[in-house]
């Protein structure tokens, strides 16, 4: 399935040197998510497993600003009209948009300025690396709105990134974390510049894609998978996962280029 040349209704998409870029783009509102927002997010990193000429993903957002979470107006209100079966058909879609994240074999980089807040955090916390700015505002506010902080795999992958202590405040208290701070307890792979946050994700996106993407996308799929395996099994998983791997014409490609002294160009089989 070709995707570079996607046209989605809620979101700017670009695709170049094989990397997606999505930039959510509401900046008049920082960015917030709606309905239909969360639904083409979700289809478009389902419709991913089958992409064959995107191999790495950028997300971020229009103007100097994430994403603000949903969208007061557009989600808010109207989830306070709706029944149980409603809501709980909106939890689930928008924990799908988390799943659809983890399950596509292309690494995500988030790239973050400005604010990043509800929602606009749990996408943020999906990417497999965060780049972010000094000046970037992250926040789990889902408490101060009344709700618990357990939205979307929060309770259960924040805390594997920055630790249970730390991600216990975040989480019950909603305050914001700095970019320095966030880069301190790991949650920011590396902090750079406003203006160009996007650029060094991009960068370092387009140098992933350029890699042995198969095992990578085997990287990805096993760094998700062994959370719930014991120590023996994932050296079990992984020693399989590795001898798959060995199959590729990459592998082969790679012992070439070493045998002959030259740099190796990988191209996925």
């Amino acid at each position: 399935m070709k995707l570079s040349t996607l046209k989605p209704t809620h979101f700017k998409w670009r695709c170049r040197d094989s990397v997606a870029t999505i930039t959510l783009n509401r900046p008049k509102k920082k960015n917030p998510l709606t309905f239909e927002s969360y639904a083409e997010l979700r289809d478009t990193f389902r419709k991913l497993n089958y992409a064959d000429d995107v191999h790495a993903v950028v997300i971020t957002g229009a103007e100097g600003n994430f994403s603000s979470g949903g969208d007061v107006h557009d989600i808010i209100g109207p989830l306070t009209e709706m029944d149980m079966k409603g809501l709980i058909e909106f939890t689930r879609m928008t924990g799908d948009v988390v799943k659809a994240m983890r399950a596509c074999p292309q690494p995500i980089i988030a790239a973050v300025d400005g604010i990043c807040a509800g929602a606009g955090a749990i996408l943020a916390m999906t990417a497999d690396m965060r780049f972010g700015t000094e000046s970037c505002k992250t926040a789990f506010l889902f408490t101060r709105v009344g709700l618990a902080g357990c939205d979307m795999g929060a309770c259960a992958i924040l805390p594997r990134i920055i630790g249970q202590g730390r991600a216990a405040e975040i989480l019950l208290t909603g305050r914001a974390m700095s970019g320095v701070e966030g880069l301190r307890w790991g949650f920011f792979n590396r902090l750079c510049a406003p203006e160009a946050v996007v650029k060094e994700a991009q960068a370092t996106a387009v140098s992933l894609a350029s890699g042995p993407r198969f095992a990578n996308g085997m990287t990805k799929n096993m760094i998700n998978q062994e959370w719930n395996m014991s120590i023996d099994q994932a050296i079990e998983a992984e020693a399989q996962a590795q001898a798959i791997c060995m199959q590729t014409q990459d592998f082969h490609r790679a012992y070439q280029a070493f045998v002959a002294k030259q740099t190796p160009i990988f191209e996925g089989d």
